[in-house]
C-alpha cells in the first residue's frame, strides 16, 4: 500500500479543464517535486489531494483510505496532510510561536504549555528559535516562509504539500528555505512544486514533468536531466536552465 495514491483526478473551473486525468504514487520518506510551465495544474494538483478544490473525477488515498469519498471526516485527514504555502498566509497579529502553536492548540486540542514547547522545538528545526517573539512584520520573506514550514511541521503530518514555497522570495532569500526543507528530506514525505531545479535535481526521489493538465514524464532526476524521454521535458528543463542559471 502507497502512502498517497492518486488516481485519474480531473479538475476544471468553468469551461477550462486543468486536471485531464493525473495518477501518482508516493512511499514514506519520498521528496517528489512536480515541474511544468505556469497554469499548468500543479497547484491545483496540490489543492485537489488535500480537497480545498474537490476534483470532479478521480480518487485519492491517504494511507489507504480514500480521502475523496464524501462521507470522510476531511478536516480528520486535513490534519494529517501539511500544506506550505507561496505567499506564507502567517497570521499578522501573531508572532512566530503563535503562528506555529495556534493549529495545535484549537486542531488537536493540546494544552497551551505542551503546544508552545512543541512549537519552539519546530521553530527550532528551521532555524528560527531566536525568533519566536517576533511578528511577521518583523521577519524577512524567508523567515516567514520557514514559519510556515515550522507550522506544517508541528501538526506531525504524515506528508507535506509545497506550492511554489520560494516564488514570492528574493532572490537571496530562496536559499535558507531550501536548506531547511533539504535537512527535511527522507524524514518527511515531501510533494513540492517548484521551479528551483537545483533542488530538485539535488533533493527529489522522482521528479514530475507536468503540461497541459497532464504527466507528460516522471523519473529520477539523473534520468529527467541527462535522457529525457519526451523531447518536451528536454526543451522544458533547457529553458528553466537558461533562465536561472542552472548549470
Amino acid at each position: 500500500m502507497h502512502m498517497l495514491e492518486v488516481k485519474n483526478l480531473h479538475k476544471r473551473y468553468g469551461a477550462s479543464e486543468v486536471l485531464k486525468g493525473v495518477s501518482f504514487t508516493m512511499d514514506k520518506g519520498e521528496t517528489k517535486v512536480i515541474i511544468g510551465p505556469s497554469g499548468t495544474g500543479k497547484s491545483t494538483l496540490l489543492r485537489c489531494i488535500n480537497q480545498l478544490h474537490p476534483p470532479e473525477k478521480g480518487q485519492v488515498f491517504l494511507e489507504g483510505v480514500e480521502i475523496t469519498d464524501p462521507s470522510v471526516d476531511i478536516n480528520k485527514i486535513r490534519q494529517k496532510i501539511g500544506f506550505v504555502f507561496q505567499d506564507f498566509n502567517l497570521f499578522t497579529h501573531f508572532n512566530s510561536l503563535q503562528n506555529v502553536s495556534i493549529g495545535l492548540e484549537k486542531v488537536l486540542k493540546m494544552e497551551k504549555e505542551e503546544a508552545e514547547k512543541r512549537a519552539m522545538h519546530e521553530l527550532k528545526r528551521v532555524g528560527l528559535g531566536k525568533f519566536a517573539e517576533r511578528y511577521p512584520a518583523e521577519l524577512s520573506g524567508g523567515q516567514q516562509q520557514r514559519v510556515g514550514i515550522a507550522r506544517a511541521l508541528a501538526m506531525d503530518p504524515i506528508i507535506i504539500l509545497f506550492d511554489e514555497p520560494t516564488s514570492a522570495l528574493d532572490p537571496e532569500l530562496i536559499g535558507e528555505v531550501l536548506e531547511v526543507m533539504q535537512s527535511l528530506a527522507g524524514e518527511v514525505t515531501m510533494l513540492v512544486v517548484t521551479h528551483e531545479m537545483g533542488f530538485a535535481r539535488n533533493v527529489a526521489d522522482e521528479i514530475i514533468f507536468m503540461e497541459g493538465g497532464h504527466i507528460i514524464e516522471s523519473g529520477s532526476p539523473k534520468q529527467m536531466f541527462t535522457s529525457p524521454k519526451h523531447k518536451r521535458t528536454g526543451e522544458f528543463l533547457g529553458k528553466i536552465a537558461s533562465l536561472y542559471g542552472e548549470e
